[in-house]
């Protein structure tokens, strides 16, 4: 898109290290709920830079921009924002019960 609209488009990866706003992960290794909280907020910050677009295309009048932006980046990473919040959740341990241990309770 950012060559059809006549610009230079950034695309050897070190370049897009260089200019991301999103931390690097630390050498070695994190627990994996660390690891999911480093990924959901690069997911946020893709969605705030991206809602910034779209807001922008839209004055321009850019339909183009706007539609990759909502439709492509910003729909796929809100659902990647969800997914990984639901398993940042705390949920309480639950244990499977016999039935009949569950009946014999139930009727005493």
């Amino acid at each position: 898109r950012i060559q059809l609209l006549g610009g230079v488009s950034i695309a050897m990866a070190a370049h897009v290290a260089e200019t991301t706003q999103i931390e690097r992960p630390p050498r070695g290794r994190e627990e994996v709920p660390v690891q999911i909280s480093r990924l959901l907020d690069a997911h946020q910050i893709i969605i705030r830079d991206c809602r910034k677009l779209a807001r922008r295309a839209d004055e321009l009048g850019d339909d183009g921009t706007n539609d990759l932006a909502v439709s492509e980046v910003l729909r796929t990473n809100e659902l990647q924002v969800w997914f990984l919040s639901e398993h940042l959740v705390n949920v309480p341990l639950v244990e499977a019960e016999d039935v009949s241990s569950y009946k014999a309770r139930k009727s005493a």
